[in-house]
């Protein structure tokens, strides 16, 4: 499982870099910090999801879901939306 999303994590960031060379746009080092740990966190709360379900434990899993899963959608959609606004200005 890992593998796989390792690849498909590695397809989408080389994708995102190869669009945004081509539109020729550039993300400030905030942007990239929030895309960067957004990630991360998203990773780390679907291998804890993963991890507490097989334990047979899954309202720990929800719970960590919540607690680790909902703060990384929200850097996410922070970085997202900031980057859309600067587009939208120039």
């Amino acid at each position: 499982m890992w593998f796989i999303i390792g690849v498909i994590l590695g397809v989408l960031i080389f994708g995102l870099v190869q669009l945004l060379r081509h539109h020729h746009f550039n993300l400030s080092w905030y942007e990239w910090l929030m895309v960067i740990l957004g990630t991360a966190l998203l990773l780390f709360g679907i291998q804890n999801f993963t991890a507490s379900f097989a334990e047979m434990e899954s309202t720990a899993g929800y719970m960590l879901l919540l607690f680790i899963g909902l703060p990384a959608v929200i850097l996410l959609a922070i970085a997202w939306r900031l980057a859309v606004r600067r587009v939208k200005k120039a």
